[in-house]
């Protein structure tokens, strides 16, 4: 894994973004790069949970590299069109997807911020016959044709498993949970929770929720450490408050232990310096990577995946392959990875 690891949407925009010009001018562009997979062009979607999240940019550079890889390799225009809300909303999803359908898109690649609200969209596109792929946060009970990602459960399981001993087996954890209606991080949730139920000596002090940027979950993990000054420990689900670097010199921080999903690199410094042992990283480029080759042979080879779900592996990142990681990052096409990681000998 270490190794190999439009569209017309201008109204749209305006409501969710405040609009202006600018908006109506870049999404009548998207309007006109997807009508264009009508005409033999292959046009995909991409509609992540928000454009702010780092996570989810990455997974847009794996998208639009590998398409430009299979766009030479098949001698078919392969495009994918970020569609994307500024930040969670499963109703705008929802818009966006039957935006997508009606400007021609070939496929659609989602995750979904909120499965209730954006399966019968889902369900409505497969029956006009564009195929969509899930990553990342799944709709289950849609038509949905396949997912790929971790296994939620098991990624919060294995943040409680890598927290405990760092413990001792005793004392409070509070769970940063991100988005409350969005369904992987429930599952996460949950993980973390039976996974707790294994250490009599461990209690969750609470589920904190937030919006889904840097600032807001370093301010909850701020206001949590205020409000319970017992909290022992961090069970981040995500690692939504480490794209900050405020909390590398915040004094509660440095006392607490945190295990954290996620391992992009402004969130590498963490590690080097102690404050977090562990990431457990998502190879979220692959998110990309993945969902565009599955689409791909979808759509133009008329293949399926052998399974709907297609499993992604964690990758444990500690200072003993901080730099082996680093370079992973780098040869994903990362530009901000901090030098010093990539010189170091693992």
């Amino acid at each position: 894994m270490m190794k190999k690891l439009a569209l017309s949407l201008a109204a749209l925009s305006m409501i969710a973004c405040g609009g202006g010009a600018k908006d109506a001018t870049d999404t009548t562009k998207k309007a006109a790069s997807v009508a264009a997979g009508a005409g033999g062009k292959i046009v995909i979607a991409m509609i992540a949970k928000s454009s702010t999240n780092s996570v989810f940019l990455a997974a847009r550079t794996g998208a639009e590299a590998v398409a430009k890889e299979l766009s030479a390799s098949k001698g078919i225009p392969i495009e994918v069109v970020w569609l994307t809300p500024p930040a969670e909303d499963g109703q705008v999803q929802a818009e966006r997807i039957r935006q997508a359908v009606n400007d021609g898109a070939s496929a659609i690649l989602l995750s979904a911020s909120d499965a209730g609200k954006v399966t019968g969209a889902i369900n409505d596109a497969v029956d006009r016959g564009v195929p969509v792929m899930m990553f990342d946060s799944d709709a289950p009970q849609s038509k949905r044709f396949a997912f790929y990602g971790v296994d939620d459960k098991k990624t919060g399981a294995s943040v409680m498993a890598e927290l405990a001993p760092l413990m001792k087996g005793k004392g409070k954890v509070a769970i940063l949970a991100g988005n409350q209606n969005a369904p992987n991080l429930q599952m996460r949730v949950q993980g973390v929770k039976d996974e707790a139920k294994k250490y009599p000596g461990i209690t969750i002090a609470g589920v904190f929720n937030h919006i889904e940027t840097a600032q807001d979950a370093a301010a909850e993990v701020i206001r949590v450490n205020n409000a319970y000054p017992d909290i022992q420990a961090w069970a981040m689900i995500g690692g939504w408050p480490l794209f900050s670097q405020s909390l590398l010199t915040d004094a509660t921080m440095a006392k607490q232990k945190t295990v954290s999903v996620d391992a992009l690199p402004d969130e590498l410094a963490y590690v080097e310096k102690g404050i977090v042992p562990v990431l457990l990283a998502q190879p979220v480029y692959l998110w990309g990577d993945i969902g565009v080759r599955t689409l791909v042979a979808k759509v133009h080879d008329k293949q399926d995946p052998p399974n709907a779900i297609i499993p992604m592996e964690l990758v444990r990142v500690t200072k003993d392959n901080l730099g082996t990681w680093a370079r992973q990052l780098k040869t994903w096409g990362f530009t901000n990875v901090n030098p010093e990681y990539l010189k170091l000998p693992k």
